[in-house]
Formats: C-alpha cells, sequence, structure tokens
C-alpha cells in the first residue's frame, strides 16, 4: 500500500470496519462466563450487541450446549439464519476453522478434514464470507502468550496447553484452488487470513494463474507461532507488499490486540476484536468481553477523526458480491501489476 502525504488525515481513509470475534472457540464458557455464550439464543443476542455497539462484521463460530466448539454444520446454518433475522445487515464472515477446540481433556487441536471444510460452501442460508487460510501452517497460538495471559483458564491446563501448541493448519494448494472456486460459485467471498508476506505472494501468483479471480480481502495476524510476531518492523514490511486495491484488516493476540488496532486506525486500515483474540483489559485488572472492546475502538477512532463505517458502507468497502472473469481483471481491481505479455520486456508499467 502506498503511503503518499496526507495519507493518515482521515479525510483520505476508508470509514473504519470493526470485526468482531465474539465467540472464542478456544476458551470453555468457565473462562470468561459472563461473555462466552452457550445457547443459541445467547450467541444471537451477542451479535445484537456487537452490531449496536459498533461493529459490521462478526466473525462466527458456535458452541454446543456443553460448552464445547461445534464442529456441526447443522447449527451453523441455524445460526446463520438467526443472526440474518436478528441483524440483517451484518456482514457474516463464518470462521474456516469451523472449530479448531479440543472436544475433550488431551484431545488434539486441529481443523476438520478437507473434504468438511469444503462443505462451508453449502451453507444455507448463505454468509457473507468465509475465512481462508493459505498454506499449510504451524498455528501454536500459545507461542507467545504468558502465563498471566492463561492464569485461571482451561488452556493453562497442561493438556488444552499442549493441544494448542502443536496445532497446525491443512491449507495446500490443491485444497486451496478448490476452496476458492467453490466458495465463488456459491457467491461466498474468500476472506484470507494471512500468517505472513509468503503467503499473500501465494495468493499473488494464484491471480496471476487465474485460480483466484476474486477481490483480495484478507486480514494480517500477528500472533507468533508460525504467524508473524506483532511488530512494527513485520508489519510495515506486510502492509507495503499489500496492493492498494486489497481491503486488509489487522489481527492480533491478548494485549497486542489494542496496540496493533490503534496502528490500524492510524494508517486507515481495519480492525478485529473480541474475546476470540483477547480476553483482558490492558493492566490485567479484570476480563473485557467483546462488547466493551468495540466501544472502545469506536471511542478512539472517532477521538483520531475517523469515522466508524456503518453496515452499508462495510460491504461496499468490501467489494461483497464481487466476483472476476479472469486474471487480468483480478489483478486490474485489487491493484497489482499486469502479467507480462509475450515478448514484453522489462517493467510491466513502462513509460511509452
Amino acid at each position: 500500500m502506498n503511503f503518499l502525504d496526507g495519507s493518515l488525515h482521515p479525510e483520505n481513509q476508508d470509514k473504519l470496519v470493526i470485526t468482531a470475534a465474539p465467540y472464542g472457540p478456544e476458551w470453555m464458557p468457565a473462562d470468561f462466563p459472563d461473555d462466552i455464550p452457550v445457547t443459541m439464543a445467547e450467541h444471537v443476542q451477542k451479535a445484537v450487541d456487537c452490531y449496536n455497539a459498533g461493529a459490521t462484521v462478526l466473525h462466527l463460530h458456535v458452541r454446543e450446549l456443553d460448552g464445547h466448539g461445534s464442529k456441526r454444520l447443522s447449527m451453523y446454518n441455524e445460526l446463520i439464519a438467526k443472526v440474518r433475522d436478528a441483524v440483517p445487515d451484518m456482514i457474516i464472515q463464518v470462521g474456516g476453522s469451523i472449530s479448531f477446540a479440543p472436544e475433550g481433556e488431551g484431545a488434539e487441536a486441529k481443523w476438520l478434514s478437507d473434504d468438511t471444510r469444503h462443505m462451508l460452501a453449502e451453507l444455507t442460508p448463505r454468509p457473507d464470507q468465509v475465512t481462508v487460510a493459505v498454506n499449510s501452517n504451524q498455528m501454536n497460538i500459545v507461542e507467545q502468550m504468558t502465563e498471566a495471559d492463561l492464569a485461571g483458564t482451561s488452556i493453562a491446563e497442561p493438556a488444552m496447553y499442549k493441544a494448542y501448541r502443536e496445532m497446525t493448519i491443512p491449507a495446500g494448494p490443491e485444497w486451496l484452488e478448490e476452496h476458492i472456486r467453490r466458495l465463488s460459485a456459491s457467491g461466498i467471498q474468500s476472506h484470507f487470513q494471512l500468517a505472513n508476506i509468503t503467503q499473500l505472494e501465494t495468493i499473488e501468483r494464484m491471480m496471476r494463474r487465474g485460480t483466484c479471480n476474486v477481490p483480495l480481502i484478507l486480514t494480517w495476524i500477528s500472533i507468533g507461532g508460525g504467524f508473524d510476531a506483532p511488530n512494527i518492523y513485520n508489519l510495515a514490511n506486510f502492509i507495503r507488499a499489500v496492493p492498494d486495491g486489497a481491503v486488509l484488516t489487522l489481527e492480533s493476540s491478548m494485549l497486542n490486540v489494542l496496540p496493533i488496532n490503534l496502528m490500524a486506525i492510524a494508517m486507515g486500515v481495519h480492525v478485529r476484536c473480541g474475546i476470540e483474540d483477547n480476553i483482558w483489559t490492558q493492566d490485567r485488572k479484570q476480563k473485557m468481553g467483546s462488547v466493551k472492546q468495540i466501544e472502545q475502538l469506536v471511542r478512539i477512532s472517532r477521538e483520531v477523526g475517523r469515522e466508524v463505517a456503518n453496515a452499508s458502507e462495510a460491504r461496499r468497502i468490501y467489494r461483497l458480491g464481487e466476483f472476476y472473469k479472469s486474471a487480468d481483471e483480478a489483478l486490474m481491481k485489487n491493484g497489482f501489476a499486469p502479467n507480462r505479455k509475450s515478448g514484453q520486456q522489462n517493467h510491466l508499467r513502462k513509460v511509452a
């Protein structure tokens, strides 16, 4: 992305799109009983509360009544339908992992099979987005968490800690191409969840080959453990590689969430918050629920002069419903340099 003079001025930036991740599938309800929904009615009310607080994108997971993250697509269908009815304008973004939470003590934390994840393209009613991982990768979500982050939670238990420490993401090239194809055929937008710049480069190569003819809507996830660490050097390197036509959200973990989101607000990109990412205030004196986190970002953004997008504005910014017919169109719309034509020499954007 290019940062010209005035790029940090709010009048030259899109309004802020806030993604709420309020379901926290990695936690158990006892970890934060005041804020973790269990019943279907509680799930729906949490979506309503996040929307009313200022979030226009809902990162959706669903929990069984026993407290464990659900892996049943029927429950996702039910929750999507109920959220659609309660807050019809909210952008529904289904977490493409389904639920990576272990099903029992000592169980492996893992994503579902490739075939099962492909079935997200068949959810009814259709979500607006499904998050998509790129390239198989380590996802050790606890690597940079501290004892204070996990104190008193279920993840602090040795078996659970080990399960999350050893978690990996299966997202090889054949699966990835087929997944994007199926989502696009169903009218569902792929929202890319990227760990580092190499995954962004993979998407660009796919676009150049015509196997990813979609808007470049992405999140940079800085959680360590196989993903970039949350620091200004990694962020600057990544954001410089993102083309101007892309839509970028920043995501991090625990006490890194707020500082990373402050950078996003200042730079004109977008934010994500909620208990899936962090459960603490910055001083760790108390836990902080998803709605309070949203309200905090709304207040800060408005204090620096950047207004928060409403639902219709967020849908325009996210280019929902847009798909492309060719590699050339995808590259142009997303702001990449065009493909090299046969016999073309030197730079691709050569001045005549």
